[in-house]
């Protein structure tokens, strides 16, 4: 606890991901060359002005809010986490500021979580594991006080809300506890180890009370079956990962190693080669996050979340903070969750 009050690492991680977005909100959908064309070379990437996000920070605001509300209400749990969540994803859906470009995914199962009467198992989009649900994740690796149960299960839940996918379940634990690893000090050297022994000791851990009845509309004979197969891939991607860390160059398109971010457990593999490349040097992890030719505001936003996690809210020059759009919100947040 001393250490996340002393860096801010709440703030750090929030402000650092909201960065992350804007920054690969206007390279998203583009190669490096043409990037590079219109923006100059990948290391001189400013921040646009002005600085504004995209869903990304949007629903991890949202996310940010209903984990608050829920956490006021008293001990996180599955109803009430579910409750206040889905309230903030369905405002979110109906806001005139949702204008960024969302995914499919997230607008189809916000617009089913409308129906008040229907479980919220029955919105999930099972067969999704877009980066959107890791994306947002963020706010459950920093709120404090929180079980390891709890915050895994209120990750999972989260993510079932809109990406129902095992992967996306599971690629939403394991950013969620990265974040949480870099808070709390560890070292980036060990990362992908210790993410590696979380997703074997969790790969048959499915959390009933959270998740319910979900697995049933997939197509696997059991609860255990379902989850393993997302936790198998999050594997992989790690293997990957591990692999590209020792070998990749800096300068070359990190999504050549680890794949293009728009499915979670790329995005996550993606977003923390780019922060492990640079753990000393935030604003150059996000410009390659940026720079790269897949999900880049997604990417870009999870490095940003990793490198402000680890460094805490002085990673980021005033002259960039500032101006970042949901700056208010952002510190509030972070303020809540830093002390």
């Amino acid at each position: 606890m001393t250490t996340l009050v002393y860096k801010q690492a709440a703030t750090g991680a929030l402000t650092g991901l909201a960065l992350g977005d804007a920054l690969g909100y206007p390279t998203e959908f583009s190669d490096v060359p043409r990037i590079e064309a219109r923006f100059g070379p990948w290391r001189r990437l400013d921040l646009p002005t002005p600085a504004l996000v995209t869903d990304d920070t949007q629903m991890t605001l949202a996310l940010g809010r209903g984990i608050r509300t829920a956490m006021d209400r008293g001990v996180l749990e599955p109803e009430g986490t579910a409750d206040a969540v889905r309230r903030e994803f369905i405002a979110w859906n109906r806001s005139p500021e949702n204008n960024r470009a969302p995914g499919n995914t997230c607008l189809r199962a916000c617009a089913l979580l409308e129906h008040a009467d229907r479980p919220w198992q029955d919105a999930s989009q099972i067969h999704s594991k877009g980066c959107g649900a890791n994306m947002r994740v963020a706010p459950l690796g920093l709120a404090p006080g929180l079980s390891d149960e709890q915050r895994a299960g209120a990750a999972q839940l989260q993510s079932a809300l809109t990406h129902g996918h095992p992967t996306a379940l599971a690629a939403s634990d394991l950013t969620a506890h990265a974040v949480r690893l870099l808070a709390q000090g560890a070292e980036p050297a060990g990362l992908i180890g210790l993410l590696r022994s979380y997703a074997l000791e969790n790969r048959s851990l499915y959390h009933e009370r959270w998740l319910g009845d979900l697995w049933r509309r997939a197509q696997d004979p059991s609860p255990e079956q379902f989850i393993a197969r997302g936790w198998d891939e999050c594997l992989a991607i790690l293997d990957r990962l591990q692999h590209a860390v020792g070998t990749v160059s800096p300068e070359a398109d990190p999504c050549l190693a680890t794949g293009e971010g728009w499915i979670a457990e790329e995005a996550l593999a993606t977003g923390l080669l780019c922060f492990l490349l640079f753990t000393d040097e935030p604003l150059t992890a996000l410009r390659r996050a940026a720079c790269t030719s897949g999900d880049s505001d997604s990417i870009a936003c999870l490095a940003g979340a990793f490198a402000g996690a680890y460094l805490g809210a002085d990673a980021w020059p005033g002259e960039w903070a500032d101006r970042i759009e949901y700056r208010s919100d952002l510190l509030t947040l972070g303020a809540l969750w830093d002390a």
